[in-house]
């Protein structure tokens, strides 16, 4: 399985190379805070959204979760990768080294 750093997804996002982005934790989680262009696909539905929200299995995917302890980046990654995407990468440290770092995250707007 393949991963990334910090600093290797700061170095796409700033170069607008073509990533997406998903956060593999629950909607509250994601509307709580998420990387800046992220999208949010949870470990039970990847079967459903990824046909929809990833229709290029060649594209460049990172997953990313809460932190270290979590490992729904994990399983994502690997679900992804066993449905036939070959450039899908676990950025295992996740929002907790995002936020650590003082990178921006974005929050879902209060009604």
């Amino acid at each position: 399985m393949k991963t990334i750093t910090r600093e290797e997804l700061q170095k796409l996002i700033e170069a607008n190379k073509d990533v997406t982005i998903i956060e593999a934790l629950p909607q509250e989680e994601f509307d709580k805070g998420h990387i800046p262009g992220a999208i949010r696909i949870s470990k039970s539905e990847v079967d459903t959204l990824a046909p929809q929200l990833l229709p290029n299995k060649n594209a460049k995917i990172v997953v990313y979760c809460a932190s270290l302890e979590c490992n729904a980046s994990t399983a994502v990654t690997g679900m992804l990768t066993s449905r036939g995407y070959i450039d899908v990468s676990d950025y295992k440290e996740g929002k907790a080294d995002w936020i650590a770092a003082n990178l921006p995250i974005v929050t879902a707007a209060k009604v």
